[in-house]
């Protein structure tokens, strides 16, 4: 990648917040029961037999996942997520000019989801959806029309009427099937909860927006630093062509890592000692020679800090990557096939023992023990059948 200093100065500029990620207050989350959890399946049910989300239990102590049941029927849930209190769950409906967001309660011991509400997600085919650090606002990513919404959770937690949308703006990239239009991909509260960064595959950006917890109300805005003046108030430019897909953060909050769909690339970011980030590194998820198409899906840091993982559809491969822990950089350690086609997305236990890779376009998740040594992946043989699976959220089970 080369990075020149107009792009050091955008990084500089909209990165530094940040810095104090790690310590960002968050809601206290459930203790789980002697290993056991709950892994929540979102589906795309249009042209498939999937009824919408699943459930099964999964027991860290010994990798074994107990039998899938539908938790609730409900229409493409591709993006799904358990609120910090462990009480509701949130769906992106992914349907269109008609998606919308549905809201459940969660029984504990079952698993089984009942519906609270839906609302209009005030978007087209949304993608990605979380939860700012106090738990009080959902933030969601409409793909298809680039806009972002946040929406107040009500105390029976249903959603409320939206205090902020907005819609990404920018020249596009220079893909011209992928990047015809904005297209939000990714949202996520940072920063102690003062902003929103948003993932726009369609622009090669990162925009961020000044957050307000009060109002739920989002700014576009940079804050300023020592190094660099505001070039641009709205966002950082990312290698045109990248596609910026998803993004996640080493524990500590010292290092970012975003991956590029487009390009199978993980960029990082690195926080020097002024508090500022740069970018220090450009790797590929494939490996050398590979000529067939991909697109990159799914990024996560170990909880460790130690490991990066990133997706391959095409490919059919999850990308092992050892962190630096001085600099961040990423060193190549292997690729281990998923045991199925398309992984669109992967999830990491909470105890950091299993990752289980979900492969849409064969209908199945594969459960994976972790070498927390070496961050190697070896398939247990354990295999959940479950039409179109495409996000897996972890919640521990009362």
């Amino acid at each position: 990648m080369k990075i020149t200093t107009r792009l050091l100065a955008f990084l500089v500029l909209v990165l530094a917040p940040l810095a104090l990620l790690s310590s960002a207050p968050a809601p206290k989350r459930a203790a789980a029961k002697k290993g056991q959890y709950l892994a929540y399946v979102g589906t795309y049910t249009t042209k498939t037999s999937s009824k919408g989300i699943y459930v099964f239990g999964f027991d860290t102590a010994t990798g074994q996942p107990s039998a899938i049941e539908v938790a609730a029927a409900t229409p493409d849930p591709s993006w799904v997520a358990v609120h910090p209190s462990g009480k509701f769950l949130y769906a992106a409906n992914e349907a269109g000019k008609a998606s919308t967001v549905s809201a459940f309660a969660v029984d504990g011991k079952s698993g089984k989801l009942t519906l609270l509400g839906q609302i209009p997600s005030l978007g087209e085919d949304p993608c990605y959806l979380s939860f700012d650090k106090t738990g009080k606002y959902v933030l969601v990513a409409n793909y298809s029309s680039g806009t972002i919404a946040v929406f107040p959770i009500l105390a029976d937690g249903r959603l409320g009427e939206h205090t902020a949308l907005a819609k990404d703006q920018g020249p596009t990239g220079p893909n011209k099937e992928r990047q015809e239009a904005p297209h939000a991909h990714w949202i996520e509260a940072a920063a102690h909860n003062q902003f929103v960064y948003v993932a726009d595959l369609g622009l090669d950006r990162v925009l961020i927006f000044k957050f307000d917890a009060t109002s739920g109300s989002l700014t576009p805005a940079a804050p300023l630093t020592a190094k660099a003046p505001p070039l641009n108030p709205l966002s950082a430019t990312l290698n045109p062509g990248a596609g910026p897909r998803h993004a996640a953060f080493a524990p500590d909050g010292k290092f970012m890592y975003v991956l590029g769909e487009l390009q199978s690339a993980v960029t990082v970011f690195a926080n020097d000692a002024e508090g500022a980030y740069r970018a220090v590194q450009q790797i590929s998820t494939l490996p050398k020679g590979f000529a067939g198409r991909n697109d990159a899906a799914e990024i996560a840091v170990h909880p460790n800090g130690k490991f990066l993982y990133a997706s391959n559809r095409g490919h059919e491969s999850i990308a092992i990557f050892a962190i630096d822990a001085k600099n961040g950089t990423l060193t190549f350690v292997a690729h281990v096939l998923t045991g199925g086609k398309e992984p669109r997305n992967f999830a990491i236990d909470p105890s950091g023992q299993y990752l289980l890779a979900e492969n849409q376009l064969s209908n199945n998740v594969v459960v994976f023990k972790i070498d927390r040594a070496t961050g190697g992946l070896t398939p247990t043989g354990q295999v959940v059948e479950v039409p179109s699976p495409v996000d897996l959220a972890f919640w521990p089970r009362e």
